[in-house]
């Protein structure tokens, strides 16, 4: 049997990440249904776009390489999936749900992020530049989306999960600082005269 090289690695994970990308395309339908807030279903919706534009894009890369359009089964995103799925059957309250939907999107993008940082590696290091930039285009789609999800959890959602009053410390204003406990003044006993009385020395 042939030793496989960095070359076949490559093609296994490009075939890897457009599995990955078709899986994405069902599970973003699902997430963009489940969103109560309509930020966050515009996020997704926006997203299910790039990733049915990814897909394209890898089909363009197996083209420059003379490889057959061919998935392998991502176990890694189906995992991810899987658990977001989960969580979506949760009798969780709208705001809990957005919070929870935002963190099972990132977890796919992570993974995304990884993998395509792999692929653009290994695309310039193999002398595939053409590829290496089709691949760099959906990388930066994966960081900018993530970085969306991170604006809409930090811009109100979690804040929305986390119920009235749970960040009240954090609004006291500067000009307000906490009250301070007055020393306590401890009287000095005096002599009948008026004269401070001397405190008697311990003998030994």
């Amino acid at each position: 049997m042939a030793i496989g090289t960095l070359q076949d690695a490559f093609i296994d994970e490009l075939r890897d990440s457009y599995d990955s990308e078709k899986q994405l395309i069902k599970a973003l339908k699902k997430m963009a249904k489940a969103a109560k807030d309509d930020d966050l279903r515009n996020a997704f919706e926006t997203h299910l776009e790039e990733t049915q534009g990814q897909v394209e894009r890898l089909e363009q890369v197996f083209g420059l390489l003379d490889e057959k359009v061919k998935g392998k089964h991502c176990d890694g995103i189906a995992g991810i999936i899987e658990e977001g799925s989960s969580v979506m059957e949760e009798d969780f309250d709208d705001a809990t749900m957005n919070a929870c939907l935002i963190a099972s999107g990132q977890r796919a993008e992570h993974y995304e992020m990884a993998a395509y940082g792999t692929l653009v590696a290994w695309a310039r290091v193999l002398g595939h530049d053409d590829a290496a930039d089709l691949l760099q285009q959906t990388l930066d789609e994966e960081k900018a989306a993530d970085q969306k999800l991170s604006a809409l959890a930090e811009g109100g959602i979690n804040d929305d999960a986390a119920g009235p009053g749970t960040n009240d410390d954090d609004e006291m204003s500067e000009d307000e600082p906490p009250a301070r406990s007055k020393p306590t003044k401890v009287a000095t006993p005096r002599k009948s005269n008026g004269a401070p009385a001397r405190t008697a020395r311990a003998r030994s």
